[in-house]
């Protein structure tokens, strides 16, 4: 089974404090890092949590504001200056691609390492792997913005080997076709998948807002999702404030969740103007019971389903 978890690299909105740097998170998955957004400074969280500088890496940004991209340049530097070598997959909307070459030509810096970037221009599929894919769904934000949901591919169901034993089946070949959920004939006898092997087992689904105002369509689009993290720039005594940014307040951040049949919510992003969370939580937790503020270098594990 592989293992899952989401770690938080930066929690602030527009400006850092002494305590939250700005966006950047990352799911950690096996031996490699997806990151969502890259605010200014964030690699120096990003080397405090010791994910690895040369592990498989892909790089989704959400839009391009200042607070969500500045960093990219920062940490493509620092992955380069501490040895990186393998390539990194960077996803974004197309002036992704312009700033990130038009910076590193005028700031004249090389790097040690391949960088593919990829130009999302609609919703949908993002990447396509074995075992997992990445959608996005457009944001509603002052800008042209997404929000991405990872989502594991099913697992086979598990694999019942003293029923197999019992019938006689030998290991190897057969076992494999069984588990993938074919039908075979051994010694002139059908014998079922169904009959050895169990229900296939869900994948997990993370789920990422960026910065968005709630909408029904991501709603739907984080149906199900194991761990939300869902921007909560306000608290609901500055909705108006959020409606005019076209941010979030905590409650509607949960409101989402509860209509999502989330899991678990977790609430990041928030105005430098609040130094106490709790305000936030309360409100959150009245609409979902499952919520957690998100701090900078918190890592959350995502458990299988089962």
């Amino acid at each position: 089974m592989v293992n899952m978890r989401v770690i938080f690299l930066g929690t602030s909105a527009a400006t850092p404090t002494t305590t939250r740097g700005l966006s950047s998170l990352a799911i950690v998955r096996g031996g490699e890092v997806l990151l969502f957004d890259a605010g200014e400074g964030m690699q120096l969280n990003f080397i405090k949590s010791k994910m690895g500088m040369n592990k498989k890496m892909k790089i989704f940004i959400t839009h391009m504001h200042a607070d969500h991209c500045l960093g990219l340049l920062g940490l493509l530097q620092t992955l380069s200056l501490q040895g990186r070598e393998n390539k990194i997959d960077i996803y974004g909307e197309p002036r992704l691609s312009e700033f990130i070459k038009e910076n590193i030509r005028i700031i004249n810096f090389g790097l040690a390492y391949e960088i593919h970037l990829h130009i999302i221009e609609s919703e949908g599929l993002v990447v396509k792997e074995r075992d997992y894919e990445v959608t996005c769904c457009s944001a509603t934000h002052s800008t042209s913005a997404f929000s991405y949901c990872l989502t594991e591919i099913d697992r086979p169901g598990i694999f019942n080997i003293l029923e197999a034993k019992r019938l006689g089946i030998p290991e190897g070949e057969l076992y494999g076709r069984l588990q993938n959920g074919e039908d075979i004939i051994y010694n002139g006898k059908a014998i079922l998948s169904s009959q050895i092997v169990g229900p296939r087992r869900p994948g997990r689904k993370v789920g990422i807002s960026g910065d968005t105002r709630p909408s029904e369509k991501l709603q739907k689009f984080f149906m199900n999702c194991d761990v939300l993290v869902f921007e909560a720039t306000y608290s609901q005594k500055l909705e108006r404030k959020a409606l005019l940014n076209f941010h979030s307040t905590a409650k509607e951040a949960a409101e989402i969740a509860a209509g999502s049949r989330v899991k678990k919510l977790l609430l990041t992003h928030f105005s430098a103007r609040y130094n106490d969370m709790q305000e936030m939580l309360i409100e959150a937790k009245s609409i979902h019971k499952n919520v957690n503020i998100a701090e900078d270098l918190m890592v959350v594990p995502v458990p299988h389903r089962e």
